[in-house]
């Protein structure tokens, strides 16, 4: 009998997705195959402390309450190349040694490289971009740079740090950006801090709120067209999955529309496109995220014109896996189920492991 694989998901996590980390995570470990996989949970609660055991039991089911956490389920990492290097702080020969791990962090604190590096360091192989991969994915700022240097189509933006908020012209940038316009975090996800603007007053309230999820905030043209959504799969030879399309009955696609209102947004998956534009897509999908050094999954953005121009609005390196995200759907319409897909991003993972492991970490000189 094969041993099972030990996956340890982790979830939770300090930025504003925290909820949605939750929720993505309870739908992987239902998906996930229990004859394969030894399953671990790793909660990380609002204020950073990572927590196993039935802690991380009442975090994952606190979508709807508050969880209640003990100190003996308290964990810390440790570098190197032990092999089981999650230990509980009240007991450190109490261990836990995953073969891969899974996070599902949405935002800063997870999704941005920070996690992606202490999880090199104790030398764990996990699913999903690396450092370099998340953290550029995060920064919409980096992003659109590395977009640009590649010749990916992209919109007109411009980008404010916190130093430079009092001096803002409103004007100055309507008159370059023309208006509406949106204004954003520069890390920050599921549009969380993100609004649309029409006017002076508007501006002003939506820069404040900006500020208060990040030091950098960008401001981008509206592109009037349809939103497009292109799901990436793999390592050195990623493929993308069918399109799908989002018509949202808000001015926007926000957080209200993804995640509270049930009528707030419907799929298309597939999306009704002509085959070319469909293959366009598919092939900026894959040159966004190669462009971005991606590694794993990400779910990349677009808007298309009514001219059939398809322009990249970002790439997202650890996408929703609630009951209406568009990653795992538009990979089933693609022919991967939900169990396959969490099967071949593990592969992905442990692979990715094995060959890092080759690589030398000396040098004698010649």
């Amino acid at each position: 009998m094969n041993k099972k694989i030990k996956v340890a998901v982790l979830f939770g996590g300090e930025s504003a997705e925290h909820e949605i980390s939750i929720l993505s995570a309870n739908n992987i470990i239902e998906a996930m195959d229990k004859e394969k996989y030894e399953i671990y949970l790793i909660g990380i609660t609002k204020d950073g402390r990572w927590y196993g055991g039935k802690s991380a039991e009442d975090i994952l089911g606190s979508s709807k309450k508050r969880y209640v956490v003990s100190e003996n389920d308290l964990l810390a990492f440790m570098p190197g190349k032990a092999g089981e290097n999650i230990v509980y702080v009240s007991d450190t020969k109490k261990r836990i040694g995953p073969d891969v791990i899974f996070p599902i962090l949405h935002g800063p604190m997870g999704e941005d490289g920070t996690v992606q590096g202490m999880l090199k360091l104790a030398c764990i192989p996990f699913v999903g971009s690396g450092v370099l991969g998340s953290s550029v994915g995060m920064d919409k700022d980096v992003m659109k740079r590395l977009f640009r240097e590649s010749n990916i189509p992209i919109g007109k933006y411009r980008v404010i740090l916190a130093h430079e908020k009092e001096k803002l012209s409103f004007d100055s940038i309507a008159d370059e950006l023309g208006l509406p316009l949106f204004i954003k975090p520069a890390n920050m996800g599921s549009s969380v801090g993100v609004h649309k603007i029409n006017n002076r007053v508007e501006f002003n309230t939506a820069i404040d709120d900006a500020f208060n999820f990040d030091r950098k905030v960008v401001v981008e043209e509206f592109i009037k067209g349809r939103e497009i959504e292109c799901a990436v799969l793999g390592n050195e030879s990623p493929i993308a999955s069918v399109p799908g399309e989002i018509c949202t009955t808000h001015d926007f696609y926000s957080y209200n529309a993804k995640y509270i209102d049930e009528n707030g947004a419907q799929l298309s998956i597939p999306a009704d496109l002509p085959n070319d534009i469909k293959e366009e897509i598919r092939s900026l999908a894959v040159r966004s995220f190669n462009s971005l050094c991606c590694e794993g999954m990400g779910r990349v953005d677009f808007f298309l014109k009514d001219d059939g121009t398809a322009i990249v609005n970002e790439v997202n390196t650890i996408p929703g896996f609630t009951s209406v995200s568009m990653y795992p759907m538009l990979f089933k319409e693609s022919g991967i189920t939900y169990t396959d897909l969490i099967d071949r991003l593990i592969t992905l993972a442990i692979e990715r492991g094995k060959k890092e492991r080759l690589l030398k970490t000396d040098y004698a000189g010649r």
